[in-house]
């Protein structure tokens, strides 16, 4: 028998209450002002979400606006994959609830028996759910890198994660040795058809699995400030049309691959449009919402897994 509306509600906010306690780290003081509620009452929703075994070590509630916004997206964008986690208040660009959901799927990619290939980009989202993937020992799969790790500087990026869950799980990993840019186009078709390179690419093409992140194309762009592009190179794919980037391939405002600037010295992977492997992107924040919507509405990928102030946004545009 259903549950009454009520005790759905009820549910629903204890659900929330937990996240933003266990999940965000927010202490009961806070949460009390979030939902705007008494200390006693915020107290008492997350006893219950306890009680009702809705949060173990993850939260198991699903909530039931975060459930509705991820099935408009999938039904919108016709997505093999969509989560949609609640937004954090106090902390709008949070990587905390998406990562977690990220962790859930590696988990549940990783535990088969039958060996798999996960193919990982970089970024925090992806790097902090990395961090949080259970141990387990699965020796027969393989990890790959989609993007070449190097900077400018000769120094390797911090948030690149395939040794990271080779670590936790015993796969044999393989990284992209190279340079994020080569100096130019013709180096980078040389670099790339090497043997070690080649045979990376060959792995990666079959992924079952790629989790990337989504990258704004705007002055405070992460391939920016993590070094592997200068300003200049920026300036110029913005000029070009570029709205957003996977795993450093520039795209326009349609999802399509721009054929000039960065794009025709970049090592990495490219990605594979329209998308044909699970590839779920993880992004929040209103200043990457015109790079998701781009990403989901040209197939660059086929998931997603984002908060629900992103969500709305994504929607309403």
């Amino acid at each position: 028998m259903a549950a009454p509306d009520n005790e759905k509600s009820r549910l629903d906010d204890a659900a929330r209450a937990g996240w933003l306690y266990f999940i965000a780290g927010h202490t009961q003081d806070e949460i009390a002002r979030m939902l705007q509620v008494s200390r006693a009452s915020a107290q008492r929703l997350v006893s219950l979400c306890l009680a009702e075994r809705l949060i173990t070590f993850r939260l198991e509630h699903p909530i039931a606006a975060c459930m509705e916004l991820a099935a408009r997206l999938k039904e919108r964008f016709d997505l093999v994959h969509c989560e949609v986690v609640p937004a954090d208040p106090a902390a709008l660009l949070s990587n905390a609830g998406i990562a977690e959901r990220c962790a859930n799927l590696l988990d549940a990619t990783l535990r088969s028996e039958t060996p798999v290939i996960v193919a990982l980009g970089t970024g925090r989202a992806v790097r902090a759910a990395v961090e949080r993937v259970t141990p387990i020992d699965r020796p027969n799969h393989q990890i790959v890198s989609l993007v070449g790790n190097i900077s400018a500087d000769g120094s390797a990026s911090f948030y690149d994660t395939v040794g990271r869950l080779a670590d936790r799980t015993g796969a044999r990993h393989y990284p992209m040795p190279l340079p994020f840019l080569m100096s130019s186009e013709d180096e980078r078709n040389r670099m790339v058809r090497i043997e070690p390179i080649a045979k990376v690419k060959a792995v990666a093409a079959k992924a079952d699995l790629r989790l990337v992140g989504i990258g704004q194309m705007d002055q405070k762009a992460q391939v920016h400030i993590d070094g592997f592009v200068t300003r200049d190179e920026l300036f110029e794919m913005m000029r070009l049309g570029a709205i957003g980037e996977i795993t450093g391939w520039a795209y326009d405002s349609r999802g399509r691959l721009l054929k000039a600037g960065t794009n025709k010295r970049l090592t990495s992977i490219p990605p594979q449009i329209p998308a044909e492997a699970t590839t779920i992107a993880a992004a929040v924040g209103a200043a990457k919402v015109p790079s998701i919507k781009a990403a989901l509405a040209g197939r660059v990928v086929n998931g997603l897994i984002t908060d629900e102030a992103t969500a709305r946004a994504v929607l309403d545009r």
